[in-house]
């Protein structure tokens, strides 16, 4: 069988892909032209303008009105998961506010919690029961005010109800360590298992993504004490914003 050739946009996307990535056209240059692709590649003008839009989509270039397409600048942050709730590192103890440090950058977030309860799924990766009362709290953060993750996550109120930590951003410690440390329960586990999905409209709007092809990284990540689970986050992030960095000692 002959082999599937692809659309002539999708290779003329990732020639630019790769001449971006390899440093070719940096950060702030203009890309070529619709114009230029087409007398470069021999196609049409819509075929250049697909190629373009593949690029867009991706995040990698931003048009500039009646100048342009550019490589944008990204400055992403990096999600270092190894020791990421040391209780002996300096500094703020919310993870998301060291990732944005270690950024050069300033991070903020914005958030609201309510009593819930607790549906089929979050009851299973709490080991719950279905039903059972839990503390949800939606966060959006952003990085020099501009959006870059969100999540959710839910708490037992049979562990945190009636403590200090009840209400996660109101007490004096923040992030999850920290703060069930405050109450004598010692986390001594972190579980993350990693997807990629289409966004949805909400996180579209809520994260300032592109309507067309966004893909957001997923975070299922659960903090659990001597095997129980004591905490379970959904937490996603654009593919373009965050990068995940792994370390982990080898025995």
């Amino acid at each position: 069988m002959p082999c599937p050739t692809y659309p002539r946009y999708l290779r003329i996307a990732g020639d630019l892909r790769g001449r971006i990535l390899d440093g070719d056209i940096p950060p702030g240059a203009r890309v070529p032209t619709e114009t230029q692709l087409m007398a470069e590649y021999g196609v049409s003008r819509t075929v250049a303008k697909y190629a373009i839009g593949v690029l867009k989509d991706e995040g990698l270039v931003e048009g500039r009105r009646g100048s342009g397409v550019y490589v944008r600048k990204i400055r992403r942050l990096t999600r270092e998961s190894h020791g990421r709730e040391m209780r002996v590192q300096p500094g703020p103890t919310s993870p998301f506010a060291r990732d944005a440090a270690r950024a050069g950058t300033h991070g903020s977030w914005e958030h609201t919690s309510e009593h819930a309860v607790a549906s089929f799924d979050v009851a299973r990766r709490l080991a719950i029961e279905p039903g059972d009362p839990v503390m949800r709290t939606r966060y959006r953060f952003l990085a020099e005010g501009a959006p870059i993750q969100m999540s959710t996550s839910w708490e037992p109120l049979a562990l945190t109800g009636g403590t200090p930590v009840e209400w996660p951003e109101e007490g004096a410690a923040v992030g999850v360590v920290s703060r069930f440390d405050v109450i004598g329960i010692r986390i001594d586990e972190c579980v993350e298992r990693v997807t990629a999905r289409s966004a949805h409209p909400v996180e579209i709007e809520a994260l300032d993504l592109s309507l067309r092809g966004a893909y957001l990284l997923v975070i299922e990540r659960t903090y659990l004490v001597a095997g129980r689970p004591a905490e379970t986050a959904d937490i996603v992030f654009p593919g373009d914003r965050y990068e995940l960095m792994y370390r982990y000692p080898i025995d």
